[in-house]
């Protein structure tokens, strides 16, 4: 189902595939044109200021896309829902991995740019890139397990959602750095899972820093506990989306 969805999500466009990254480039380009001539973030002492930008972008998409398509994914699908026994829950794993799909294609522009760049980051912060993703991926999972059956009878969600989103792209430190806001500021935006995620994967890939050992610890569990009570939410929803549907 993921692979159908990802090849009829860019059937009959002109670019095909090629849209995958364009998206994210087109993004990075106007913001990083912006933030670099308007804010000039060079003075401020952040350095590879475009690399920081790109990572976050990515990572947000990654997660925005994700979570919008494991919310409708069964609404989308209702034929299936309605007419075919299928497991639910495979309907929306396979949003998830169109959007991951995706993700995996970007991974490609952030590669380039850190070897044009001439950029090599450290081992340490390519695992825990890969650990962040990772993470994502699961918060992805946990939100469309949870909102999926929702959707089916409260269609406002997405509309919501929608504005949700656009408010947790500023709060979290894609076109800034953490470190330019005041340390109780700090804390506020960090309750941000997307916060945690895009700013120490930026550290870490850049600066070579990384968060204290009890604070990864500390996010994974949390990020696993968000895992565990999306599934037992989802098998308390899952009986009535037929026929809420």
């Amino acid at each position: 189902m993921a692979k159908t969805d990802f090849k009829l999500r860019y059937q009959g466009s002109a670019l095909g595939y090629f849209w995958a990254l364009l998206k994210p480039l087109l993004m990075f380009t106007i913001l990083n044109f912006v933030f670099s001539s308007i804010f000039n973030p060079r003075n401020t002492g952040i350095q590879y200021y475009s690399l920081q930008l790109l990572v976050g972008i990515i990572l947000f998409n990654f997660f925005s896309e994700g979570t919008s398509a494991g919310m409708s994914s069964l609404l989308s699908k209702s034929q299936l829902v309605t007419k075919i026994y299928v497991p639910r829950w495979t309907i929306i794993l396979a949003s998830t991995v169109n959007a991951g799909m995706i993700f995996l294609m970007n991974l490609f522009i952030i590669i380039l740019f850190f070897a044009a760049y001439g950029f090599l980051p450290s081992l340490a912060a390519m695992v825990m890139f890969v650990l962040f993703s990772v993470l994502t991926y699961l918060l992805i999972v946990s939100f469309a397990l949870f909102t999926a059956p929702i959707f089916v009878k409260f269609r406002d969600l997405a509309l919501i959602w929608d504005v949700m989103i656009s408010m947790l792209f500023y709060a979290t430190p894609i076109i800034y750095s953490l470190q330019l806001m005041p340390i109780y500021i700090q804390r506020i935006l960090l309750l941000n899972p997307m916060a945690f995620i895009v700013h120490f994967t930026k550290e870490s890939l850049i600066n070579n820093h990384f968060a204290d050992l009890w604070q990864n610890l500390a996010f994974i569990v949390l990020v696993l506990l968000a895992f565990g009570l999306s599934i037992l939410s989802y098998r308390k929803l899952a009986p009535r989306i037929a026929e809420n549907i």
